[in-house]
Protein backbone atom coordinates (compact mmCIF):
# COMPACT_ATOMS: atom_id res chain seq x y z
CA UNK A 1 0.00 0.00 0.00
CA UNK A 2 1.70 3.09 -0.83
CA UNK A 3 -0.43 5.97 -1.18
CA UNK A 4 1.81 8.84 -2.59
CA UNK A 5 1.04 12.17 -4.64
CA UNK A 6 3.05 14.57 -6.47
CA UNK A 7 3.09 18.47 -6.16
CA UNK A 8 4.85 20.94 -7.91
CA UNK A 9 6.32 23.58 -5.92
CA UNK A 10 8.40 25.98 -7.86
CA UNK A 11 11.22 24.35 -10.20
CA UNK A 12 10.96 21.30 -8.36
CA UNK A 13 8.80 18.10 -7.53
CA UNK A 14 8.09 16.98 -4.36
CA UNK A 15 6.91 12.97 -3.67
CA UNK A 16 5.23 12.67 -0.76
CA UNK A 17 5.17 8.98 0.99
CA UNK A 18 2.46 8.10 3.62
CA UNK A 19 4.60 4.71 3.77
CA UNK A 20 7.64 5.44 5.31
CA UNK A 21 8.67 1.95 5.47
CA UNK A 22 8.68 1.31 1.83
CA UNK A 23 12.47 1.76 2.34
CA UNK A 24 15.42 0.76 4.89
CA UNK A 25 16.31 4.21 4.79
CA UNK A 26 14.07 7.25 5.73
CA UNK A 27 12.71 9.39 2.77
CA UNK A 28 13.62 13.78 2.96
CA UNK A 29 10.13 14.59 3.66
CA UNK A 30 9.51 17.90 2.55
CA UNK A 31 6.65 19.79 4.08
CA UNK A 32 4.86 22.02 1.02
CA UNK A 33 7.07 25.61 0.22
CA UNK A 34 9.66 24.49 2.49
CA UNK A 35 12.85 22.91 1.93
CA UNK A 36 13.95 21.29 5.31
CA UNK A 37 13.09 18.43 5.74
CA UNK A 38 10.24 17.79 8.09
CA UNK A 39 11.05 15.53 10.87
CA UNK A 40 8.18 15.14 13.11
CA UNK A 41 6.28 13.61 9.89
CA UNK A 42 8.60 9.99 10.27
CA UNK A 43 7.95 10.41 14.20
CA UNK A 44 3.82 10.87 14.15
CA UNK A 45 3.94 7.91 11.66
CA UNK A 46 5.80 5.31 13.74
CA UNK A 47 3.60 6.41 16.66
CA UNK A 48 0.59 5.44 14.50
CA UNK A 49 1.63 2.14 13.53
CA UNK A 50 2.81 1.99 17.52
CA UNK A 51 -0.45 2.43 18.45
CA UNK A 52 -1.12 1.16 22.00
CA UNK A 53 -3.34 -2.31 21.98
CA UNK A 54 -7.03 -1.77 23.80
CA UNK A 55 -8.35 -4.63 26.46
CA UNK A 56 -10.64 -5.88 23.69
CA UNK A 57 -8.25 -6.06 21.13
CA UNK A 58 -6.06 -8.62 23.76
CA UNK A 59 -9.46 -10.36 24.46
CA UNK A 60 -9.96 -10.56 20.57
CA UNK A 61 -6.70 -12.58 20.02
CA UNK A 62 -7.87 -14.52 23.62
CA UNK A 63 -11.03 -15.60 21.53
CA UNK A 64 -9.33 -16.90 18.61
CA UNK A 65 -7.72 -19.03 21.06
CA UNK A 66 -11.07 -20.16 22.48
CA UNK A 67 -11.50 -20.84 18.68
CA UNK A 68 -8.94 -23.33 18.23
CA UNK A 69 -9.99 -25.17 21.36
CA UNK A 70 -13.46 -25.35 20.03
CA UNK A 71 -12.02 -26.97 16.40
CA UNK A 72 -10.29 -29.57 18.60
CA UNK A 73 -14.33 -30.44 20.39
CA UNK A 74 -12.40 -28.73 24.18
CA UNK A 75 -14.65 -26.25 26.08
CA UNK A 76 -13.72 -23.16 23.93
CA UNK A 77 -11.78 -20.91 26.90
CA UNK A 78 -8.71 -18.88 25.57
CA UNK A 79 -6.10 -17.01 27.28
CA UNK A 80 -3.15 -14.66 26.50
CA UNK A 81 -0.57 -13.28 28.16
CA UNK A 82 0.83 -9.53 28.16
CA UNK A 83 4.53 -7.93 29.60
CA UNK A 84 5.39 -4.72 28.98
CA UNK A 85 3.14 -4.27 25.52
CA UNK A 86 4.07 -7.78 23.99
CA UNK A 87 2.56 -10.85 24.04
CA UNK A 88 4.88 -13.94 25.41
CA UNK A 89 2.12 -16.78 25.51
CA UNK A 90 -0.78 -17.95 24.15
CA UNK A 91 -3.15 -21.06 25.56
CA UNK A 92 -6.38 -22.65 25.43
CA UNK A 93 -8.24 -25.73 26.87
CA UNK A 94 -6.69 -28.98 26.20
CA UNK A 95 -8.45 -31.36 28.82
CA UNK A 96 -9.30 -34.13 26.87
CA UNK A 97 -6.48 -33.71 24.09
CA UNK A 98 -3.66 -34.44 27.06
CA UNK A 99 -6.21 -36.12 29.72
CA UNK A 100 -4.92 -33.60 32.72
CA UNK A 101 -7.64 -31.94 34.59
CA UNK A 102 -5.19 -29.14 35.04
CA UNK A 103 -5.08 -28.29 31.12
CA UNK A 104 -6.86 -25.10 31.64
CA UNK A 105 -6.33 -22.36 29.44
CA UNK A 106 -4.82 -20.06 31.93
CA UNK A 107 -2.62 -22.40 33.57
CA UNK A 108 -0.92 -23.51 30.09
CA UNK A 109 -0.66 -19.94 29.74
CA UNK A 110 1.30 -19.31 32.72
CA UNK A 111 3.59 -21.96 32.14
CA UNK A 112 4.47 -20.99 28.82
CA UNK A 113 5.42 -17.49 30.13
CA UNK A 114 7.10 -18.26 32.96
CA UNK A 115 9.32 -20.18 30.52
CA UNK A 116 9.84 -17.47 28.31
CA UNK A 117 10.85 -15.02 31.16
CA UNK A 118 12.77 -17.67 32.97
CA UNK A 119 11.09 -16.62 36.57
CA UNK A 120 7.37 -18.00 38.07
CA UNK A 121 6.88 -14.86 39.24
CA UNK A 122 4.92 -12.39 36.32
CA UNK A 123 4.37 -9.31 38.01
CA UNK A 124 4.75 -7.42 34.80
CA UNK A 125 1.86 -9.32 33.32
CA UNK A 126 -1.46 -9.17 32.26
CA UNK A 127 -3.30 -12.03 32.00
CA UNK A 128 -6.24 -12.17 29.75
CA UNK A 129 -9.25 -14.93 29.72
CA UNK A 130 -12.58 -15.42 28.18
CA UNK A 131 -13.82 -17.49 30.68
CA UNK A 132 -13.88 -16.23 34.73
CA UNK A 133 -11.23 -18.38 35.95
CA UNK A 134 -12.16 -21.27 38.68
CA UNK A 135 -10.58 -22.31 41.98
CA UNK A 136 -7.62 -24.10 40.64
CA UNK A 137 -6.98 -21.45 37.86
CA UNK A 138 -7.71 -18.28 40.83
CA UNK A 139 -5.19 -19.75 42.91
CA UNK A 140 -2.03 -20.01 40.04
CA UNK A 141 -2.67 -16.81 39.06
CA UNK A 142 -2.47 -15.37 42.32
CA UNK A 143 0.42 -17.41 42.93
CA UNK A 144 2.25 -16.27 39.94
CA UNK A 145 1.72 -12.73 40.92
CA UNK A 146 -0.46 -11.80 38.01
CA UNK A 147 -0.61 -8.04 37.95
CA UNK A 148 -3.89 -7.30 36.13
CA UNK A 149 -6.80 -9.95 35.35
CA UNK A 150 -9.19 -8.82 32.64
CA UNK A 151 -12.22 -11.91 31.63
CA UNK A 152 -14.56 -11.78 29.38
CA UNK A 153 -18.15 -13.82 30.93
CA UNK A 154 -18.59 -14.76 34.19
CA UNK A 155 -19.00 -18.66 35.65
CA UNK A 156 -21.53 -18.73 37.90
CA UNK A 157 -21.26 -22.10 38.71
CA UNK A 158 -18.03 -22.24 39.25
CA UNK A 159 -16.22 -18.93 38.75
CA UNK A 160 -13.82 -18.23 41.77
CA UNK A 161 -13.14 -14.57 41.04
CA UNK A 162 -16.51 -13.30 41.96
CA UNK A 163 -19.31 -15.24 40.96
CA UNK A 164 -18.97 -18.04 43.89
CA UNK A 165 -16.19 -16.64 45.75
CA UNK A 166 -14.11 -13.32 45.91
CA UNK A 167 -10.38 -13.41 45.23
CA UNK A 168 -9.65 -10.38 46.37
CA UNK A 169 -11.18 -11.30 50.11
CA UNK A 170 -8.76 -13.42 50.88
CA UNK A 171 -6.14 -12.71 53.43
CA UNK A 172 -2.52 -13.07 51.68
CA UNK A 173 -4.14 -15.02 48.23
CA UNK A 174 -6.22 -12.38 47.40
CA UNK A 175 -3.22 -9.62 47.42
CA UNK A 176 -3.05 -11.26 43.60
CA UNK A 177 -3.41 -10.15 40.65
CA UNK A 178 -3.41 -6.09 41.98
CA UNK A 179 -6.19 -5.37 39.92
CA UNK A 180 -9.04 -7.31 38.11
CA UNK A 181 -11.88 -6.27 35.44
CA UNK A 182 -14.36 -8.84 33.95
CA UNK A 183 -16.69 -8.10 31.31
CA UNK A 184 -14.43 -7.50 28.44
CA UNK A 185 -16.06 -8.81 25.25
CA UNK A 186 -18.75 -10.44 27.92
CA UNK A 187 -21.48 -11.11 25.10
CA UNK A 188 -18.52 -12.84 22.15
CA UNK A 189 -17.25 -14.40 25.13
CA UNK A 190 -20.33 -15.82 26.29
CA UNK A 191 -21.84 -16.77 22.98
CA UNK A 192 -18.76 -19.24 21.99
CA UNK A 193 -19.07 -21.63 24.90
CA UNK A 194 -23.07 -21.38 24.85
CA UNK A 195 -23.04 -22.29 21.30
CA UNK A 196 -20.38 -24.91 21.83
CA UNK A 197 -22.53 -26.28 24.84
CA UNK A 198 -25.78 -26.47 22.65
CA UNK A 199 -24.45 -28.09 19.98
CA UNK A 200 -23.23 -30.44 22.55
CA UNK A 201 -26.94 -31.46 23.61
CA UNK A 202 -28.04 -31.48 19.87
CA UNK A 203 -25.73 -34.40 19.18
CA UNK A 204 -26.50 -36.04 22.42
CA UNK A 205 -29.89 -36.15 21.61
CA UNK A 206 -29.35 -37.11 18.40
CA UNK A 207 -27.42 -39.98 19.09
CA UNK A 208 -29.87 -41.04 22.28
CA UNK A 209 -32.54 -40.83 18.98
CA UNK A 210 -30.61 -43.84 17.05
CA UNK A 211 -29.98 -45.63 20.27
CA UNK A 212 -26.54 -45.23 20.73
CA UNK A 213 -25.06 -43.35 24.07
CA UNK A 214 -21.57 -43.10 23.73
CA UNK A 215 -21.18 -39.43 24.45
CA UNK A 216 -21.47 -38.48 27.62
CA UNK A 217 -24.50 -36.06 29.00
CA UNK A 218 -22.84 -32.30 28.42
CA UNK A 219 -22.95 -30.18 31.39
CA UNK A 220 -25.42 -27.40 31.48
CA UNK A 221 -23.73 -24.57 29.55
CA UNK A 222 -23.98 -22.00 32.59
CA UNK A 223 -21.27 -21.78 31.36
CA UNK A 224 -19.82 -24.83 32.39
CA UNK A 225 -17.87 -24.89 35.68
CA UNK A 226 -16.72 -25.51 32.70
CA UNK A 227 -13.48 -26.79 31.89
Amino acid sequence: MRAWYERNTGNRRTICYNNLWHSSHVYNLVRSGRKQPYKPLTACAVLFFMKEKTPEDYMRLALSEAKKARDIDEVPVGAIIVHQGKIIARAHNLREKNQQASAHAELLAIQKASKKLGTWCLNECDLYVTLEPCMMCSGAISLSRIHHLYYGTDDPKGGAVISRMDLKTIPHIGAYPRAITGGILKEDCAYILSDFFREKREKTKRKKNTGTTDIPEPANDEHASCM
